[in-house]
C-alpha cells in the first residue's frame, strides 16, 4: 500500500484546523502520513492540533512565509509516495484518498488526479453548489484560461511530479527546494499547475465526484479581488519570456477568462459595482468568451447588473432561486458522470 503525505498548512484558523484534521483521519484509505505546517500561526490553531494524539500526525514548525512556503515545507519533509494537499479550513470526504490513489494506480500517465468540490460556508453547511470544470484532455491552454483543479485541497499528485518541477531559491537565506514559487501570495496553485503543464509530459485528470469541501468565507485571502487579479498578471509575466508562443496565443483569452472569473467572485461578495467593471473589462479584452462560453459569460454579466442596479432583498431572492436551479443541474451532472465516466 503506497504512503500518502497529506500537507496541511496552518495559519490563523483556529475556528476550523480541528474538523479539517478529523476528516483526514476519517479516511477510509488508512497508510498516509499527516504533516501539519505551522506557518507562525499568531491563533491557538497549533495547540488545537496538539491535542490529537495519532502516530500519522507530524507538527512541522517555521517562520512565516505564506501558503506557499508551507506547502513546500511540507513537500520536503514528506515520505510519501503521492503528495495530497488540503487546505487548513476544508474538509475532504471520506473517500477522498481512496479513490484518488485508485485512479492514479489505474492510470499511470496521470501526474494529478483531482476531484471536483462541494461549496460550503463558514459554519460548514453546504451551499448545494459544486465546481464543475473540465475532467479530461486538459492542455496548458485550457488551464491557464480556468484552472479546473479549482483549489488547493482537491488534488492528489505524484512526488515523481513535484521532483520533475523541483527548482532552488534562496528567498530566505539558504538555498532550498521549491516546489510552489513563494514569490507568490496569491495564484500560488494555478502559477504550480501551469508549470505543471507546460513542462512536464504528465496528464491532469479529475474524477468526477465532489470529494472536497471547499469553505468560502470572506476572510480568506481570495477575498481581495484586486491583488487576485495583480498576482495572476505577476505570473503571466513570469512565463511571457519561457513560454512565449503558448502565451503569445492564449494570454489575452486567459485574461478575459480570469477577468470574469474574478467579477462572479465578487457577484459573490455582494460589490455589484466591481463585478460590472470587471465583466466589463473582461468583454473588452477578449469579446469572443461570448462565442466560447454564451451561458457562463451572459450569466455572469446579467448577475453583476441585477446585483448593482436591483435592492439588495430583491436580488437575494433571485439569487436563491438561481442557486436552487444550479444545484439540481450540478447534482445531475455528477450522478449522470459517476455512472458514464470512467476514471
Amino acid at each position: 500500500m503506497k504512503l500518502v503525505s497529506v500537507i496541511v498548512p496552518t495559519y490563523n484558523i483556529e475556528k476550523y484546523i480541528a474538523k479539517t484534521i478529523q476528516s483526514v483521519l476519517a479516511q477510509t484509505y488508512p497508510h498516509f502520513e499527516l504533516l501539519i505546517v505551522d506557518d507562525e500561526s499568531p491563533d491557538r490553531s497549533v495547540e488545537i492540533c496538539q491535542q490529537f494524539h495519532d502516530p500519522r500526525i507530524k507538527i512541522i514548525r517555521q517562520k512565516n512565509r505564506g501558503l506557499a512556503g508551507a506547502r513546500n515545507a511540507g513537500i520536503r519533509h514528506a515520505q510519501g509516495d503521492y503528495i495530497a494537499l488540503l487546505d487548513g479550513d476544508d474538509l475532504w470526504l471520506r473517500e477522498k484518498l481512496a479513490r484518488h490513489i485508485e485512479h492514479l494506480e489505474n492510470n499511470p500517465d496521470v501526474g494529478v488526479s483531482f476531484s471536483r468540490s462541494e461549496f460550503i460556508d463558514a459554519q460548514g453547511n453546504s451551499l448545494g453548489i459544486f465546481q464543475m470544470p473540465k475532467l479530461k484532455d486538459i492542455t496548458p491552454g485550457h488551464l491557464l484560461c480556468r484552472n479546473p483543479i479549482g483549489n488547493g485541497s482537491a488534488p492528489v499528485i505524484r512526488r515523481s511530479l513535484f521532483d520533475a518541477i523541483c527548482f532552488q531559491d534562496d528567498l530566505h537565506g539558504t538555498l532550498e527546494d521549491c516546489y510552489f514559487d513563494e514569490h507568490f501570495r496569491q495564484s500560488e496553485d494555478i502559477e504550480c499547475w501551469f508549470r505543471i503543464a507546460a513542462q512536464t509530459d504528465w496528464k491532469i485528470e479529475g474524477i468526477p465526484e465532489a470529494l472536497t469541501l471547499y469553505r468560502v468565507n470572506g476572510e480568506g485571502l481570495s477575498a481581495n479581488v484586486l491583488k487576485q487579479f495583480d498576482s495572476w498578471e505577476q505570473m503571466i509575466a513570469k512565463h511571457r519570456a519561457r513560454f512565449p508562443e503558448l502565451l503569445a496565443e492564449w494570454e489575452n483569452p486567459a485574461r478575459a477568462y480570469q477577468l470574469r472569473y474574478l467579477a462572479r467572485r465578487a457577484v459573490r461578495l455582494k460589490d455589484g459595482k466591481m463585478a460590472v467593471k470587471l465583466t466589463h473589462q473582461a468583454l473588452k479584452t477578449h469579446w469572443q468568451i461570448v462565442l466560447s462560453e454564451p451561458n457562463r459569460t451572459i450569466l455572469t454579466l446579467a448577475a453583476a447588473y441585477m446585483l448593482y442596479l436591483l435592492p439588495l432583498a430583491f436580488y437575494r431572492q433571485c439569487e436563491n432561486l438561481a442557486l436552487q436551479v444550479t444545484s439540481m443541474s450540478h447534482k445531475f451532472r455528477i450522478f449522470r458522470d459517476q455512472l458514464f465516466l470512467v476514471v
